[in-house]
């Protein structure tokens, strides 16, 4: 492990992990106010929305919330932020799962709904420049008639500033890569107010540090994304879409793991369990086997397309898998995709009242098979009723285990089977999280996956970038 003692040592700067003084908080409020009229909002149930996300973490709201429609504004806003020492919290649409949003010491939230503008597109050159508001669904929408399409997809409709803020990925990563791959510039508001841009569109630069991917899953702690120049893609000329049973999740991923490695050029390759499976047709109606599945997508020509298809099922069939039923209506593939990206809410319609607790965690595609199905062993251990589902096609799978928060017992089983899901995952050379993100529930995991070296260059970063811990604070990493 690296010594310490190679990082320089920076001068302790001061860090907000404390609320606020009120008379600040009200000084900020005021100054707002005279800014923003009506578009500043201090409403107990509005300010609650912005506190609480899909999580178990209890409800911690901002003192007010602000909605900006322009990057001059987010820096106006940043700056009296920064003048009376209150946090800022940059706001999307609110999906994260841990812990990104909440505002544990108080402040601003910034909330970037109004700024959905899609700036620019450079068919020709295959991007295109939005601000952070708008959704991925409303920036395919605007794209499908140039016949472009934006492949990151999040199970939840969730906003493009806060998909690069968390470094996002989803069922299309495997062929697509995540969004550090397809962000090619920013514009952020940073602590002290200032605009930056951190790249022009050329798709490759030698010229300086890579300030793009530094604050590519930054979770808003060094700055506030206000535009994002993103990789397009032409849409396909064929996709097929289908489903396969497996008798066990280790069958599945043992699947996809040969799947991968015969370099089959698979677009999306997802696991779903049999528990997960209950829930998907509760909630989706598909009528389909209870059993572990993988949804399987090809894209490219047609003859290629039916290829994949072909050796795909030929696979399955090795690990006991099949028979593999696909389909090429695009209303067939979206009914499919859209159960898929519903999990979170199927999963909770097998226990109707539980606090729903969803998780990842990634491991080396050659490990997957075996880290799956440890922890579907260890969840029937547990007793606890979580099922599982994966973009297993980069080794990346999450479990949503359903509790009680009323039952401390099971609340303590569940802390405990998270922990040994991270740990497990850890050992086996992975990352506590795959896209989910730090927020506040994975931090105290940094320090195992991290060496000491490691996170204090963070945290030198941090306190170079936002001396006054004013942007996001309590979140990825604790000064």
């Amino acid at each position: 492990m690296p010594s310490t003692a190679s990082v320089p040592q920076a001068t302790p700067a001061p860090a907000a992990e404390q609320p606020p003084s009120p008379q600040a908080v009200s000084a900020l409020t005021q100054a707002l106010a005279a800014l923003f009229g009506n578009r500043l909002v201090t409403s107990l149930a509005v300010r609650q929305q912005h506190g609480h996300t899909l999580t178990w973490i209890p409800n911690q709201p901002p003192d007010a919330v602000v909605y900006p429609e322009s990057t001059e504004e987010v820096a106006s806003i940043v700056k009296l932020c920064a003048k009376h020492g209150v946090p800022a919290i940059a706001f999307g649409t609110g999906t994260s799962l841990e812990g990104h949003v909440n505002a544990p010491f108080g402040g601003v939230c910034i909330d970037m709904s109004q700024m959905k503008r899609v700036v620019a597109v450079h068919a020709e050159d295959l991007d295109c420049t939005v601000e952070p508001g708008i959704t991925r669904k409303e920036l395919n929408e605007h794209l499908r008639d140039q016949g472009l399409f934006f492949p990151i997809d999040p199970g939840a409709d969730a906003s493009i500033g806060g998909m690069a803020a968390t470094r996002a990925s989803g069922t299309n990563a495997v062929r697509y890569g995540t969004m550090k791959d397809n962000v090619i510039a920013l514009t952020a508001v940073m602590a002290d107010g200032s605009i930056v841009k951190t790249a022009s569109r050329a798709r490759k630069s030698s010229a300086g540090y890579d300030l793009t991917r530094l604050l590519v899953g930054s979770e808003g702690t060094l700055g506030i994304i206000t535009e994002v120049t993103l990789k397009l893609h032409g849409i396909p000329e064929a996709m097929s879409a289908g489903v396969c049973p497996f008798p066990s999740v280790k069958a599945a991923c043992d699947a996809t793991i040969m799947t991968i490695q015969s370099g089959l050029p698979v677009a999306r390759i997802e696991l779903v369990d049999d528990v997960m499976m209950r829930g998907v047709n509760l909630h989706s109606k598909l009528g389909l086997p209870e059993t572990t599945m993988l949804f399987v997508e090809f894209h490219g020509s047609e003859e290629g397309v039916e290829e994949q298809a072909e050796r795909f099922g030929e696979i399955a069939a090795e690990f006991g898998g099949g028979p593999f039923d696909w389909a090429t209506k695009p209303e067939d593939r979206t009914k499919l995709w859209q159960a898929r990206h519903d999990a979170y809410w199927a999963a909770r319609a097998l226990r109707p009242g539980a606090e729903s607790v969803a998780t990842d965690v990634c491991v080396p595609i050659s490990r997957l098979a075996e880290c799956v199905d440890e922890t579907k062993r260890d969840i029937e251990a547990s007793g606890l009723i979580a099922p599982i589902v994966g973009h297993v096609g980069d080794g990346n799978f999450h479990t949503q285990p359903l509790v009680a928060l009323n039952d401390p017992d099971e609340l303590a089983r569940c802390e405990a089977f998270i922990d040994r899901l991270v740990k497990r995952a850890l050992a086996m050379e992975g990352t506590c999280t795959g896209e989910h993100g730090v927020g506040q529930k994975k931090m105290k995991y940094l320090t195992i996956e991290h060496s000491p070296a490691a996170l204090a260059t963070m945290r030198l970063i941090k306190r170079a970038l936002d001396p006054q811990n004013i942007l996001n604070p309590g979140k990825i990493i604790a000064l």
